[in-house]
């Protein structure tokens, strides 16, 4: 079994290293062609964004529906996290201090990208079967807009596979390897609790888990963000030479990967 799991990770490898050195350039491409073609909205509209969120807490017309604020933070739910902690500190180390600026970057061009993906997602969205929520995303206005049905239910099944097995499972395992380091917890319990805890949330449909967001995330920004700023705070005298360590590294253009783009993207962007 053990071989299995060492040659499948081969083949994921074998896929995922030229893939990943050509995603990067697609990823600031899309990016950048969102960001002037929307005349910079992610700037333009900022403003009106954090306005519309604030304002956003109150039920609309549909009962049954959600409010703007709890679709924010919904989607907010599934960004702040493990990647946000141990994806960034793992980003550091292999890419080194200049990956913090290609972090900064894709952050910047991506809500352009977010915007977009947003927009498409309502214009293209389908009542559901009881007329009283509707269903939406990439699969739809990939079936809808583009008129390709076989690459919406690709896309679909891909992300049934990648939520299923890979995202929660980092999450989780992330959870109870901290919580052993930290405090000596067994982690098959761990995994146990997380289950018992979510399950009731997720089977309760969109309106659960957007209540559930609601109280959750909020919560869970804000000590994120008390956490970052007593770090700054308590190492205030190293922040002028952090800053000199992220800009001078960014554009130290090393040969990070084989293959045909792999000379020409360095650790620090394709980590960042």
């Amino acid at each position: 079994m053990d071989q299995f799991f060492e040659q499948l990770h081969g083949w994921v490898n074998d896929i995922n290293d030229p893939m990943w050195s050509g995603l990067v350039y697609m990823l600031l491409g899309v990016g950048l062609f969102f960001t002037v073609t929307t005349g910079f909205v992610q700037f333009r509209l900022f403003g009106r964004s954090i306005k519309e969120m604030l304002s956003g807490r109150k039920q609309g017309d549909d009962p049954h529906g959600i409010t703007p604020f709890q679709a924010f933070v919904t989607g907010l739910a599934s960004r702040v996290g493990v990647g946000n902690i141990a994806g960034v500190a793992i980003a550091i180390k292999l890419g080194g201090p200049g990956a913090v600026f290609w972090m900064w970057v894709t952050a910047l061009i991506g809500m352009s990208s977010a915007f977009v993906e947003s927009s498409l997602a309502q214009l293209f969205k389908v009542r559901d079967y009881d007329n009283h929520h509707f269903r939406g995303g990439p699969a739809y206005y990939i079936t809808q807009g583009l008129g390709q049905k076989w690459l919406g239910i690709l896309f679909a099944l891909s992300l049934i596979f990648c939520f299923g097995f890979v995202f929660e499972a980092v999450q989780t395992n992330t959870i109870a390897d901290t919580t052993k380091a930290a405090w000596g917890w067994d982690q098959h319990y761990v995994g146990v609790a997380l289950v018992i805890l979510t399950a009731p949330i997720i089977f309760g449909g969109i309106r659960r888990v957007s209540k559930a967001a609601e109280i959750i995330v909020p919560l869970m920004a804000v000590l994120y963000l008390v956490i970052a700023l007593f770090i700054i705070a308590t190492n205030i005298s190293l922040i002028p030479d952090v800053f000199g360590q992220i800009f001078s590294n960014a554009f130290n253009f090393d040969s990070a990967a084989g293959g045909f783009l792999g000379g020409l993207i360095s650790t620090t962007m394709m980590q960042g």
